[in-house]
Formats: C-alpha cells, sequence, structure tokens
C-alpha cells in the first residue's frame, strides 16, 4: 500500500530537525563552510534563468505580471539544488554570526564567478534583447527604490526562503521536500523582493553590463547592507525565532524518528574528539619518527 500524502514531520519535529540542522552548519570547519561558494553559484543559474525567462519584450509592455509569475514558477529549481545539497545561504550567537560571515563572503565568491566567467566572458546576455533586460532588472532593483525599501524588501525575502527551507524539511521523501522549498521560493521571486544572495548576481552582471548609475560603493551600501539586514530579520525572526517559541519553547526533549538530539549531539562529540585525537596521535608519531 502507498504511504499516504500526509507522511510527513509535523511542525514540532520540523522546528527540531531544523535545529539539529543549524547546530551541525555551526560546527562546520571553516572550509567546508566557506565551500557556500557553491550556494552562490547554483542560485545564479537559476537567477540566469529568470533574466532569460523575463527577456520578453511583448510580454513586459502587455503582460508584465504573467512573464513575472512565469519566471517565479522557474526560479525554484536554484533554491532546490541548494537545499537537496547541503550548501549555505550564508549554538552560540558569535559562532551563528561568525558562520554568517564565512557563507556570506563564500556566497558572494561563487557569484562572482558565475557573473565574471560564466555569464560575463561566456557572453550569456550579450544579444541586445538580454542585454536590455539585465539593465532594466538592475535599474528595478538598485536604482530606483529606496534604501528603507530594499530593506523591507529584504525581510520579506529571507522569510518566505526560510519558510521554504522549513517546509522542505518536513517532506520524508524527494518530491514531497520540492514541493515544500517550491512554493514559498516562488511567492518571494513572484512578488520581486530582494535576497542578499540572489541580487549577488543581478546586481554586478548589470554593473558588468554598464548599467548607468550603480557603482560598486551604490550596491554595498544600498545593496548589500540593507539586504543583508532585512534578511536577517526576516528569516531569523519571523521563522527561526517565531517557531522555535511556537513548537520548542518549554517542551522538553524532542524525539524524531526515535532519535533524541542529546544522542545525536553526543555521539557528534565524540566523534570529533575521537578526529581530534587521532589527529593528535599522527602528529606525535611523525614528531617521533623525525626525531629517530
Amino acid at each position: 500500500m502507498p504511504p499516504p500524502i500526509t507522511n510527513c514531520h509535523s511542525p514540532v519535529f520540523i522546528a527540531e530537525l531544523v535545529g539539529r540542522a543549524g547546530y551541525y552548519k555551526s560546527h562546520m570547519r571553516l572550509d567546508k563552510a566557506f565551500l557556500s561558494v557553491s550556494a552562490g553559484m547554483l542560485l545564479g543559474f537559476a537567477c540566469a534563468t529568470l533574466i532569460s525567462t523575463n527577456t520578453a519584450p511583448w510580454y513586459q509592455d502587455n503582460a508584465p505580471g504573467l512573464i513575472r509569475t512565469i519566471a517565479a514558477l522557474m526560479f525554484p529549481y536554484g533554491l532546490t539544488m541548494l537545499v537537496m545539497t547541503g550548501s549555505d545561504l550564508r549554538i552560540s550567537v558569535w559562532r551563528m554570526v561568525g558562520h554568517w560571515m564565512i557563507t556570506f563572503w563564500g556566497n558572494l565568491a561563487g557569484s562572482l564567478f558565475l557573473v565574471g566567467i560564466i555569464a560575463g566572458y561566456g557572453g550569456i546576455f550579450d544579444l541586445p534583447a538580454y542585454h536590455t533586460e539585465v539593465i532594466k532588472l538592475a535599474t528595478s532593483k538598485q536604482v530606483v527604490p529606496e534604501w528603507h525599501m530594499i530593506f523591507l524588501r529584504a525581510i520579506g525575502a529571507n522569510w518566505l526562503v526560510c519558510m521554504a527551507c522549513f517546509l522542505g524539511t518536513s517532506g520524508r521523501d524527494y518530491v514531497s521536500k520540492v514541493v515544500g522549498i517550491w512554493w514559498p521560493t516562488f511567492a518571494f521571486v513572484s512578488l520581486s523582493l530582494d535576497h542578499v544572495v540572489a541580487n549577488m548576481i543581478f546586481i554586478p552582471i548589470g554593473i558588468w553590463h554598464g548599467t548607468p548609475g550603480i557603482s560598486v560603493g551604490l550596491y554595498i551600501w544600498k545593496g548589500i547592507i540593507p539586504g543583508f539586514l532585512g534578511n536577517m530579520i526576516g528569516g531569523g525572526l519571523f521563522v527561526g525565532a517565531f517557531y522555535w517559541y511556537l513548537h520548542l519553547q518549554g517542551a522538553g526533549e524532542v524525539v524524531v524518528d526515535g532519535e533524541a538530539w542529546a544522542t545525536l549531539a553526543g555521539g557528534m562529540e565524540s566523534e570529533r574528539k575521537q578526529l581530534s585525537d587521532e589527529e593528535l596521535g599522527r602528529k606525535r608519531g611523525g614528531s617521533h619518527k623525525t626525531a629517530v
């Protein structure tokens, strides 16, 4: 008999699993955390698809909402690849902030690689119609809105992106996870909200194509800063803190699929200690051989 369609984790279990994933990611080695460079690249491919789909002059003039909706339906494959491969979009507070900083620079490095090498020198948007759309999109996201508008849009963007990750965690199989990720991501893109990592593609590619009125300094002040701060509030407060308080605060130990977090965390710490002891032993052995 096939499993019922309601075979998914409960909200309490989802909150617990998201918390466990956060603990694991915050304790990653620095080199692995910086490999979030792949997240910038994977999301960059979806951003490029969005630009390509939006390059439809007749629809832009006569049905802009429709073409935006169609493009938004395509975009979530980027976040799906990102989540399913374990990449990062950017616990103690300091450990969390440190992880954010490392993944931020990794995301930026991956995005700029895609902008410069794949899209830029690859000439993906060199044809006049694509060139025009790149400039139009970058202008609408960076030149036209005020600082506070980008900040507020960024709150909504990461609220929905984190909801996508939250709902994706509810699934027990691949299709369920993809469906959970897809629709909140579609909502964020269809509303043209601002996510700091997605804009690491849209604005730099606009600069590459010579968009009037956009400089690196403007992008940092009016793009990265309000986008980063808004994303922190949208994801951290409206999803992370809210669902922790709603489902986990005062709930005691939560057992998911027969495993308690204390057991898993203890196992991680034991494994980490064992690896450290083995590394120390190898170093001592190497020193001893050298001395002999």
